[in-house]
């Protein structure tokens, strides 16, 4: 299937490992320009030379996407590099499962605000596109209690509220707007390797509630990202897009 997205123009929060990595990375093979932001020079740089070598235009920035100026400023930046903005990925979470102050705080700041101001900033590129499409990066913690803290839970619900707002808003321009909601994703220097090592005890509880028997690869939960935000999918906005193996139970209607 050719997803359509040749000659676009993508920006991918958090774009230097993991899902975010793998998302660039795809976007970059469809023939897509690619702009990513990571908190690490060094892996920035690393992915944008890989991105480079697919024969696009890459463009890469290190920052922390809870600072407003920041984001926006990168916005800017990777749309002059790119010559425009068609698709927005945020991908960037705080990862704080605490339940005092510093974790709602940090939800609030990065998971939340960060996909605000990246739409906020990207809309009079998008407002001009062709084939704009938002996709924000919720999770099943979003989806149902679990293990996870609280803050972290609410603001990922938040942002499925969030993008289906913006889908019903945005439809008149064609500017579609839709959430994946990841089950739990192993990859080295993630979280989950993270748990593997340092609490082995919940990280085989996690893997129990998977039925598959494993936790997901990021290029599964990215491959499923690339296609949302792609012109092949170009009625479907306002959906929340469960990949998580059947881990979660709950039919969403």
């Amino acid at each position: 299937m050719d997803l359509g997205l040749k000659g676009l123009k993508c920006l991918v929060t958090g774009g230097s490992k993991g899902i975010g990595r793998q998302c660039a990375e795809i976007f970059a093979d469809e023939g897509a320009d690619v702009a990513i932001c990571a908190r690490t020079a060094a892996d920035v740089e690393v992915t944008v030379k890989s991105l480079k070598a697919r024969g696009v235009t890459a463009y890469g920035a290190d920052l922390d996407v809870s600072d407003k100026v920041a984001i926006e400023g990168w916005v800017a930046d990777a749309a002059t590099a790119l010559g425009g903005v068609d698709i927005v990925v945020g991908n960037v979470s705080a990862l704080n499962v605490g339940d005092d102050e510093e974790a709602w705080a940090a939800e609030f700041q990065t998971d939340m605000m960060h996909c605000v101001r990246l739409v906020n900033s990207a809309m009079p590129w998008l407002d001009r596109s062709k084939a704009a499409a938002i996709t924000l990066i919720s999770s099943v913690s979003g989806r149902e209690v679990d293990f996870t803290g609280p803050a972290y839970g609410v603001f990922k619900t938040a942002l499925v509220r969030y993008a289906q707002d913006l889908a019903f808003k945005l439809a008149p321009k064609m500017i579609r707007a839709n959430t994946v909601s990841p089950g739990n994703t192993y990859f080295d220097g993630g979280i989950w390797q993270s748990i593997e090592t340092n609490n082995p005890e919940l990280f085989k509880e996690a893997l129990k509630l998977n039925p598959t028997g494993r936790m997901a690869r990021p290029e599964e939960i990215a491959r499923g990202v690339v296609f949302i935000s792609s012109p092949a999918a170009s009625f479907v906005t306002g959906t929340n897009f469960v990949i998580d193996g059947a881990l979660t139970r709950g039919v969403q209607l």
